[in-house]
């Protein structure tokens, strides 16, 4: 029998694959534009960039080349180990709480047998990550603004002095891990969730058979069949680490210069000093040192998992 050609095995492929190619086409542009081409865009990080009547291209062309010049607006600054310290503490904590509290939520939803509790729940613990942080800074400000605030209310309530949050740096860490955690568990809950559901029940049966309590069989088959699906969303988180939720430490602290020690981050420095300065050029620096540090995190975290386990590395 003929073998079929390379050419030919591909096309016979994508014929018989074509209604996930054409749900997968949408998906594909947008990343295209979005991603790759602006990838491209990357030498405005070493030039001297100002923007001309006669477009980007000219633009580009016209700017001088500074070489590392812009990469000094981060490294040269008095702030520049703050920012970092910051950003890096921040995602670190970010990682630990998401992994174990998305694990025990969705272990926990798994063993309700009231379904409609179970979509309930979801659907609360979910409703968080879809609202914009413009929205829940207004909400955390009804709760700690100086003059009307539930939380001052209520503390002159039980006479005592009311506390202006907005000025004090040492509440916002906890806060703003309070409310960043909370914003991101349901939907990282989800994705294990549905990994729950689809151990093979046989394996649960065994562990009863042979007399495994509740927890014997948390410990012994959920949590080992969850390990890969748990190693590959932090091997991602990694690649974020240097990478801070704007709009968590924009506007929910609504930008107050007194919290800068607690809330600034390489995202909002970057942010306070375009407006400041309307360096582009220092600003595509900024987010390429970002975009290179995450990626040789991301290969150094994969490649050690990967000398571990290799079906649980992501390539």
């Amino acid at each position: 029998m003929k073998k079929k050609s390379k050419s030919s095995l591909f096309f016979t492929n994508v014929w018989r694959y074509k209604a996930l190619i054409l749900m997968a086409i949408p998906a594909m542009v947008w990343m295209i534009f979005f991603f790759y081409i602006p990838v491209l865009t990357n030498v405005v990080a070493f030039k001297d960039f100002h923007i001309s009547p006669d477009g980007f291209i000219a633009s580009l062309k016209a700017s001088p080349w500074v070489g590392l010049e812009n990469f000094k607006f981060l490294f040269s600054s008095n702030d520049a180990f703050l920012i970092t310290k910051n950003t890096v503490l921040y995602n670190v904590t970010f990682i630990i709480l998401n992994l174990v509290i998305s694990v025990f939520f969705a272990i926990v939803m798994s063993e309700l047998r009231n379904k409609r509790l179970v979509k309930v729940y979801q659907t609360m613990s979910l409703l968080p990550y879809f609202l914009s942080w413009v929205i829940i800074g207004y909400f955390v400000y009804a709760f700690l603004s100086p003059d009307k605030g539930i939380f001052n209310q209520w503390i002159v309530g039980q006479g005592g002095t009311p506390i202006n949050w907005y000025s004090e740096p040492k509440f916002w860490p906890f806060i703003l891990i309070f409310i960043g955690t909370w914003k991101g568990i349901g939907y990282n809950s989800i994705i294990y969730f549905a990994s729950v559901m689809g151990i093979d029940p046989t394996y649960y049966e065994a562990a009863m058979v042979d007399g495994a309590s509740k927890w014997q069989q948390i410990k012994n088959v959920t949590i080992p069949q969850l390990l890969p699906l748990m190693t590959i969303m932090t091997i991602l988180a990694v690649g974020n680490i240097f990478r801070a939720d704007f709009g968590l430490f924009y506007n929910v602290p609504r930008n107050s210069g007194s919290l800068y020690q607690v809330t600034s981050v390489l995202d909002t420095y970057i942010f306070n000093g375009l407006t400041a300065t309307g360096d582009i050029g220092m600003t595509a620096a900024a987010g390429l040192y970002q975009s290179t540090v995450g990626f040789v995190l991301l290969m150094i975290t994969n490649g050690i998992v990967r000398r571990f386990d290799n079906d649980s590395a992501l390539f």
